[in-house]
């Protein structure tokens, strides 16, 4: 089958720490976010379009500042959650640990729930170094 694709790309930053992990990233740490949403289609609409690239960041881009950026990201059973909720600091709080792969499967599930089908998304943690999600 022949398919159309695009993708969008949206720039956060957020943190995170990574329970039961004895690396590096067992502390609070901070990540230049990537997001690479690919979204696919076998037509085009009447614009001759995927999708509009627009479209796309006005609602992904919108979720992730609201909910995302510049946050920390932690596990609801981070030790840590509860001092830095006493600071007020801003957090994103998940019912997993926020590892890379975690955090995209998330975003995919709640695009899914803005009304955008992504083929695939990659979070690029690094310039190096990425998780992807995908339902096919």
């Amino acid at each position: 089958m022949k398919l159309h694709k695009v993708t969008k790309v949206i720039d956060f930053c957020y943190g995170h720490r990574l329970l039961k992990y004895d690396g590096k990233c067992k502390n609070l740490h901070g990540h230049n976010g990537v997001l690479e949403i690919d979204i696919s289609s076998n037509k085009l609409d009447d614009r001759g379009m995927v999708m509009d690239f627009g479209d796309i960041k006005g609602i992904v881009k919108s979720w992730i500042d609201e909910n995302l950026d510049h946050k920390m990201i932690l596990s609801v059973d981070d030790p840590m959650v509860e001092a830095l909720q006493s600071y007020n600091e801003p957090l994103y709080i998940m019912d997993v640990n926020p590892t890379a792969e975690n955090i995209v499967k998330y975003i995919y599930e709640i695009i899914l729930t803005l009304g955008i089908t992504p083929l695939e998304l990659r979070l690029w943690e690094t310039p190096s170094s990425y998780a992807a999600y995908s339902e096919g």
